[in-house]
């Protein structure tokens, strides 16, 4: 007894296509999320940066007093990391420079099949305070 294969063959070029194409929709998808978290990370990263700056103006512009300047910038820049959800990072404080750095991370959808359950983004901001006539 013969039987016919033409339909196997068919089937498994079916089965093929599909995974290449689960696995293309799979990285865009995924990939997006990184990116997401990339730039959530280098926007908080920002803000920080320049809560931080601001923050430290007022008492180095008041009195000059650097060391007041910086304990209040580095307060501040920690103070809005820890109030962004899904961020952490850390913040330096160099003078009159506010330099934060952050990571941030996104769940996946379809690398979660294959055990990534997250994708992580970075990000970096200096910012500094320039006072005039000094």
């Amino acid at each position: 007894m013969r039987t016919d294969e033409r339909g196997q063959s068919v089937s498994l070029l079916v089965l093929v296509v599909l995974a290449g194409l689960f696995l293309v929709a799979g990285l865009v998808v995924d990939g997006g999320q990184q990116v997401a978290a990339t730039r959530r990370a280098e926007g908080v990263a920002a803000a920080a940066a320049r809560v931080g700056v601001d923050a430290g103006a007022g008492p180095l512009v008041a009195s000059a007093d650097r060391s007041a300047s910086a304990a209040r910038a580095r307060a501040a820049a920690t103070a809005y990391l820890a109030d962004s959800p899904g961020v952490s990072g850390r913040v330096v404080v160099r003078g009159g420079t506010v330099e934060v750095r952050t990571t941030s991370t996104e769940p996946t959808v379809f690398l979660s099949l294959i055990g990534v359950d997250e994708v992580s983004g970075e990000g970096a901001a200096t910012a500094r305070l320039f006072t005039v006539g000094r």
